[in-house]
């Protein structure tokens, strides 16, 4: 079965999906049809943009579906207006009820979470989803333990000076700090060799909490996380991240305070003007 069909009776021969192809290995025939050649097929970034660009739905790549795809044209996005209060209302959520999110609505959101994008369009993310407030629990604990022994040894104090204060706190209380009483974390990780690993875990994480918080959930960006993995790294294999990952995590769940209005920071924003 060829990378690209085309339902000649649709096709206008407008040529969107040539211009509009990244790789550039589109083409049109002497009829006007476009066409990709087998040798070709192999530079095809998978992106779907001649998917998504066709007006009439005449065009199919990789066994894709124009009649599976939404019609933007029938889809009413948020305005400019919408999008900006979304944004200045955000919160870092520290507190959460203590029940799991449904599960249904998990899978919608980790199923739209694959629209995030990604350098070079790799798609080579990997989501390690804890969705069980026992299983985060029994983490909670092993990850206190970890760390409060991982501050016993000379050599990681001495890579983490900070890890001598984690050792002060009662467990139950270094267990609040770290995980603020979340019910669930999603944790994303990339390949060293990925375009650009870092920046696509961050992305899918922005992309991560915007679906959360329009879906009523609450989120905490978990730099906490990334501290005590670098003190215990052999907890990252408990959690399926490959050692050599880049990789973040979020804290989430159902938020047990509501705020009633927005922060102030306007004035915090520094704007420079680059001209040449």
């Amino acid at each position: 079965m060829p990378l690209l069909e085309i339902d000649q009776s649709l096709c206008e021969g407008c040529g969107l999906c040539v211009t509009d192809c990244i790789a550039g290995i589109i083409e049109q025939n002497e009829s006007g049809f476009p066409s990709i050649s087998p040798e070709k097929e192999k530079l095809c970034y998978k992106c779907q943009h001649c998917l998504a660009v066709c007006p009439t739905g005449a065009l199919s790549i990789l066994g894709k579906n124009p009649s599976d795809s939404l019609d933007l044209s029938q889809l009413s996005l948020p305005s400019y207006e919408q999008t900006d209060n979304f944004i200045r209302s955000r919160r870092s959520i520290r507190s959460y009820e203590d029940k799991n999110v449904d599960p249904a609505l998990l899978e919608k959101l980790l199923k739209t979470l694959a629209f995030a994008p990604t350098g070079s369009n790799c798609q080579e993310l990997t989501f390690n989803l804890i969705d069980d407030k026992r299983e985060m629990r029994k983490f909670s604990e092993l990850l206190a333990d970890s760390v409060v022994e991982a501050s016993k040894d000379e050599n990681v104090v001495r890579q983490i000076p900070r890890i001598k204060v984690f050792a002060r706190y009662p467990k139950e209380e270094l267990i609040s700090m770290m995980f603020r009483n979340a019910p669930h974390a999603l944790i994303v990780s990339a390949a060293p060799d990925a375009s650009c690993p870092q920046e696509d875990v961050a992305i899918a994480l922005s992309y991560f909490e915007f679906l959360a918080t329009s879906a009523g959930l609450g989120v905490l960006w978990w730099g906490l996380l990334k501290f005590a993995l670098a003190a215990c790294p052999e907890l990252k294999i408990k959690l399926g991240i490959p050692e050599d990952h880049h990789f973040y995590g979020m804290l989430f769940g159902i938020p047990s305070i509501q705020y009633a209005r927005t922060t102030q920071k306007e004035d915090v924003a520094r704007v420079r003007r680059v001209t040449f």
